[in-house]
């Protein structure tokens, strides 16, 4: 036995061999076979990459042949069509003046005012600009001008690879395209568009008329549109006195009319002026000799010392002109013409600007010049004006007239002498807050409109729990809890009464369609006015113009139809043969009841009847006046909207960054008002308001508000639909009678009350409304 074993130390095992399997030969064959598929697989791979890409690229080249075919053909069939621009046409109407007719007191027509806008063009024939001058335009933009079909294409090429025509590259024809159609967007859509115009120009005229068009279209600085007015700006001489040295500066103002204006910057204009000279020579367009002449020629512009003025008297007549700016009236002609073109018309600003000041047009305007000369008076000389000629900043004012069937007879939009043409008209664009002068189109008229109150439903006085705290307060305070009739809320100018009626019957929302949908005020803003404060006391976002509200109440004047302002009558061309616009066919849309309008119009006149009225003092006389006061908050506007029966007017005073009206007696507003409503009515015939047959006078009990029986002791009189009557009131009062039968009176100011009638007023609430 071997005891070797049992001198092994504990815990080392004992080692076993184990028979070892013997290693097989690797295959050099199946090596080889994995490699080779391996490499095939990667080559299937690739191949698969390649066929992708090879996909890929086929759909992109075929999109590109149908995106380029697309483009060619699009290209091709507007250069080939009929002309997009009509130059013949163009030139007609940049050859005309514009002019504004009216009408006299015997409907005779006259003149009233021929347009000078800021724009100064006066189109030339190509025949009296000096060749010098066409060829110095030629030889700094577009030197292959007479060589291209209406694009450079090599040099529209290199502005593209260079800088995507961030430096220009555009043809003199390409140029025409956008002096006539003013896009000038840096978009390939209108690239593309520019270049299929330019290409139809050139098909369809010669080189001269379009060189001819676009040296009088260009802009060459200081307002001047076109060479002629330019020569006469910068030289002080007619157009064909140019001489070579001249030309070629006012060729350099293109580039920037401002940078390269000669008489603001003009070391840079020299500078440009001696490149255009140079290119002339380089170009064979001029001799050495022509070149250094002019190129040393003294220029002598109209800022210089060495100038000598060829016409004082035009001078002084522009002078003048300059003096006494155009009437407010004009202003609004020509900003309404400005609306209508641009937004009925499809046409750019610039387009639409052409049309009104060199597009021939006769505008034929609505306006009743002596009206307009009555309001210019009050306004310029600030007649009944507090006297504010101490006082560094003075208020302001505006005013707008109108008739029941949109015809805006006079308007006025700035107190004092007119600052200049087209100035801010505060009458038609500066909309101001209208303090309660909003009831009557955003509470009462709807809710009359819509049989939720009638001229006596009673309503409390008092201030109400509104967001956290008691809202809202009238002029004299909280309001004393009594319980007053919707016409003596009216006439005085209750607060209280018409959030009450907003809020709680009317909904914010109807009210909020009411004024937008119905009375058409555009100002308001749905997000801050749809809400009890602005619509029922004026605290709007934005305000509303004296424009839209005289508009708007026109509707209670005429039977509740809604007719849009209008200042003239019809705008034709020049012939008469195209009719722009026409506003002798406007019938209005009757956008509420006839017999709510009439209502509404006798509520509003108790507002200058009432012994208590906020508008005694400003009733026009001898003739029914209906109206409203406004108030904003810390009396920064004031405001007074009122009409006879032969015309509606607004008027707003204040200052044009909000500063309490202060140191005043009465409205301002309203004396405004007065003093321009009387004169224009001194010699007119007895009239008054229409009125419907479903609208009856009846008599009401002054303490239920319900229509009057043989039992009520105090009533008065009032209108109402015949489709909306109270019911007849049939709590028991005492004998004694007494009543107001004067028309319009508003309520009784009896207090004789039986013990049954103060307990029906306590608990009025329940009784009607």
């Amino acid at each position: 036995m071997d005891n070797r074993s049992n001198n092994r130390p504990q815990g080392i095992p004992i080692s076993k061999k184990q028979p070892q399997t013997p290693k097989k030969p690797t295959s050099k064959k199946k090596t080889t076979d994995k490699a080779e598929r391996t490499f095939f697989e990667r080559l299937d791979e690739l191949s698969m990459v390649w066929k992708i890409l090879l996909g890929a690229a086929s759909v992109c080249l075929l999109t590109g042949i149908v995106v380029c075919s697309y483009v060619f053909f699009s290209v091709f069939s507007v250069a080939h069509g009929e002309a997009v621009i009509d130059l013949n046409e163009y030139q007609v109407n940049q050859n005309q003046t514009s002019i504004i007719y009216a009408y006299d007191t015997d409907n005779k027509i006259f003149e009233l005012q021929r347009l000078h806008g800021n724009v100064n063009r006066i189109y030339v024939g190509i025949n009296e600009m000096p060749e010098n001058l066409q060829k110095a335009f030629v030889a700094l933009e577009d030197k292959r001008f007479y060589e291209h079909k209406g694009v450079d294409w090599i040099r529209f090429v290199a502005v593209f690879i260079k800088d995507h025509f961030r430096t220009g590259g555009s043809s003199i024809t390409q140029q025409l395209v956008k002096n006539i159609t003013g896009e000038r967007d840096a978009t390939f859509v209108r690239k593309f568009n520019e270049i299929g115009y330019a290409l139809n120009l050139e098909n369809n005229f010669n080189k001269t008329q379009i060189l001819e068009a676009y040296l009088n279209t260009l802009y060459l600085g200081e307002g001047c549109y076109g060479v002629k007015t330019a020569a006469e700006k910068y030289f002080g001489k007619d157009v064909s006195d140019l001489n070579l040295a001249e030309c070629a500066c006012i060729a350099s103002i293109t580039k920037a009319p401002y940078g390269y204006d000669p008489l603001v910057n003009p070391a840079n204009n020299r500078e440009r002026q001696l490149d255009c000279l140079q290119c002339m020579l380089d170009q064979g367009k001029i001799t050495k000799a022509e070149y250094t002449e002019a190129a040393n020629y003294e220029l002598i512009l109209t800022n210089s010392e060495k100038y000598i003025e060829q016409n004082p008297e035009k001078i002084e007549e522009e002078k003048e002109e300059k003096e006494t700016p155009q009437s407010f009236y004009v202003d609004f002609i020509i900003d309404t013409l400005y609306d209508q073109f641009m937004n009925e018309k499809g046409m750019s600003k610039q387009e639409a600007t052409q049309k009104i000041y060199y597009g021939g047009l006769k505008i034929y305007a609505a306006l009743d010049t002596s009206i307009q000369a009555t309001l210019e008076d009050v306004y310029v000389n600030r007649k009944t004006f507090p006297d504010e000629s101490r006082r560094e900043v003075q208020a302001q004012s505006a005013m707008t007239i109108m008739d029941y069937s949109g015809r805006v007879v006079a308007i006025c939009g700035e107190a004092g002498k007119k600052s200049g043409n087209r100035c801010l008209n505060r009458a038609a664009d500066s909309p101001r807050q209208p303090g309660s002068s909003i009831k009557p189109i955003s509470v009462y008229g709807p809710a009359i409109d819509s049989n939720i109150i009638t001229w006596s439903s009673l309503y409390q006085d008092k201030a109400f729990a509104y967001q956290g705290k008691q809202w809202p307060k009238n002029q004299s305070g909280w309001g004393g809890g009594n319980y007053v009739t919707v016409q003596n809320a009216i006439d005085r100018s209750l607060n209280t009464v018409a959030a009450r009626i907003c809020y709680f019957d009317l909904t914010v929302q109807t009210s909020y369609h009411y004024l937008t949908d119905v009375f058409k005020i555009s100002t308001a803003n749905a997000e801050h006015d749809m809400a009890p404060a602005p619509l029922a006391t004026g605290a709007m976002y934005k305000g509303i113009t004296t424009l839209e509200m005289a508009a708007a109440y026109a509707v209670f004047g005429n039977g509740g139809k809604y007719y849009k302002p209008y200042c003239y009558y019809k705008v034709t061309n020049s012939d008469g043969s195209t009719v722009y616009f026409d506003n002798t066919l406007n019938e209005g849309e009757q956008v509420i009841g006839e017999d709510s309008a009439d209502v509404m119009c006798e509520l509003l006149q108790t507002v200058t009847t009432a012994s208590n009225g906020t508008g005694t003092a400003y009733k026009v006389d001898g003739f029914q006046t209906m109206g409203k006061t406004g108030t904003t908050t810390d009396d920064y506007d004031r405001w007074f909207v009122g009409g006879t029966p032969y015309y509606v007017a607004a008027v707003w005073y204040g200052y044009d960054l909000n500063k309490t009206v202060s140191n005043v007696s009465g409205n301002p507003s309203g004396k405004i008002f007065k003093k321009v409503m009387n004169p224009i009515h001194e010699d007119l015939p007895e009239k008054e308001f229409p009125k419907c047959d479903t609208v009856q006078e009846c008599r009401y009990c002054t303490v239920t508000g319900k229509l009057a029986s043989k039992r009520c002791y105090s009533t008065a009189v009032g209108w109402y639909k015949t489709s909306n009557l109270p019911e007849t009131c049939s709590s028991y009062h005492s004998s004694s009678s007494s009543s107001d039968s004067k028309k319009g009176s508003g309520d009784s100011d009896d207090d004789k009350k039986s013990s049954i009638g103060e307990r029906i007023l306590d608990g009025i609430g329940a009784l009607t409304r």
